[in-house]
């Protein structure tokens, strides 16, 4: 028998929509009182009007790209939180910079019904290998930990072999991170002899390929993913049905025609665009600049709300490597370092189960290592780089080639 999060996951159409009707204008008139540039938006709305997702579909769409000039304008937050920094318990810095704010209040980013529907609960010790450092993706999960009652080991990243002795020695059971880095806590495990008793895996950061899906599976680790950012916690999820994922309780998800906010049909691709119901950051039609469709129906686990198909790429050419966003900008601005380059192109594969980041850099220069570290300062990855000629490189607009295969 499925065990649910809460009665939430189970609602029938009809009292969903009743809740939306309800919450969606508290969040909106909450959002006008308290926060500064959403009130700016929306100075032309009635929050009472919109109870629906037609009326939703009217507001203005938040870029990724107008929320950090609001806070270049107006730091940290750029008056799209409705509270002071000193406000909140712990404030976040992702690339761009962009800074988010977070709480230690249960489940606040809600990741608990994501890690329940992954067979995460009392009992499990969780090696946390996301990031604890500047970005929230480490206490993202400890938070979504702490609602299903596991113990975390805050592992972090890196130092894979202390990484493999450490859930050796703990005894630990469940992994959370992003999708590749549990193959090398495996494969150093292997090498050095340490038995592990990892039997389950949630997993976000990155594209979950299939081929290293069956690899867990083969080796006895259910591996379950989430769409979740650091502005908005998670989206979405996957349960153990494994047919698409079911859209998270605690936001609202439209699918629209890139570049604009206008709603596609069902099933037709679109960007995701997310209004959260957080009233500590409530973001309004907060564009995610990701690629999704409608599925058709309800999973068959029972959960009800609407599904999508997961990530399906980019509406920009901005690319998601190794757990990190790179995007054009940082090209554009890793060519301005250099007065002799004329242009750069980053090309994505993968191999061995690994991203795959090689940097194409059009110079006259001989030498490859006068451009690595600045690689590594601008894209916060490391590459390969090769120089080519000036003229060498496609003229076609395109700056970041990702050439992974999603199937």
């Amino acid at each position: 028998m499925t065990s649910y999060f809460d009665s939430l996951e189970t609602r029938d159409a009809e009292t969903r929509a009743a809740d939306l009707a309800q919450r969606l204008p508290e969040q909106i008139a909450q959002a006008k009182a308290k926060a500064p540039a959403i009130a700016e938006m929306l100075s032309h709305v009635a929050a009472g009007d919109v109870t629906h997702r037609a009326a939703l579909a009217e507001l203005p769409v938040i870029r990724k790209t107008a929320l950090g000039a609001a806070q270049k304008a107006h730091p940290p937050f750029g008056g799209f939180a409705t509270h002071a920094v000193a406000g909140f318990e712990h404030v976040f810095q992702s690339p761009g910079p962009i800074y988010e704010p977070g709480r230690t209040s249960p489940d606040w980013w809600r990741l608990g019904r994501f890690l329940h529907a992954a067979g995460f609960g009392r009992g499990d010790i969780v090696q946390n290998c996301f990031s604890y450092h500047m970005t929230p993706a480490g206490m993202i999960f400890e938070n979504g930990a702490r609602a299903v009652g596991a113990t975390v080991f805050p592992a972090g990243t890196g130092q894979t072999e202390l990484q493999a002795r450490a859930a050796a020695d703990l005894g630990v059971t469940g992994y959370a991170g992003t999708p590749d880095y549990l193959k090398s806590i495996l494969d150093k495990a292997d090498a050095l002899g340490l038995p592990l008793k990892i039997e389950k895996a949630a997993v976000s950061g990155g594209a979950l390929f299939p081929s290293l899906r069956q690899e867990y599976a083969d080796r006895g680790i259910a591996c379950l993913q989430c769409y979740a950012t650091a502005d908005l916690g998670n989206i979405a999820y996957e349960s153990p049905a494994m047919e698409g994922m079911i859209v998270d309780e605690g936001v609202l998800v439209e699918i629209v025609r890139p570049g604009t906010g206008d709603p596609v049909p069902d099933g037709e691709v679109g960007e995701v665009v997310v209004t959260t119901l957080n009233p500590d950051y409530p973001l309004i039609r907060f564009a995610t600049g990701d690629l999704s469709a409608v599925m058709p129906g309800e999973s068959p686990c029972g959960r009800t709300n609407m599904r999508i198909r997961g990530w399906m790429g980019r509406a920009d050419q901005t690319a998601k490597i190794k757990g990190m966003f790179v995007r054009p900008e940082q090209v554009a601005e890793l060519v301005a370092r250099h007065p002799e380059v004329a242009r750069a192109r980053i090309t994505v594969t993968r191999a061995e189960e690994r991203d795959v980041l090689d940097v194409q850099i059009e110079t006259d220069a001989q030498s490859s290592a006068d451009y690595e570290q600045s690689v590594a300062d601008v894209l916060k990855l490391r590459g390969r780089v090769a120089l080519v000629g000036v003229g060498t490189l496609p003229n076609d607009g395109k700056v970041i080639d990702d050439r992974r295969d999603y199937g």
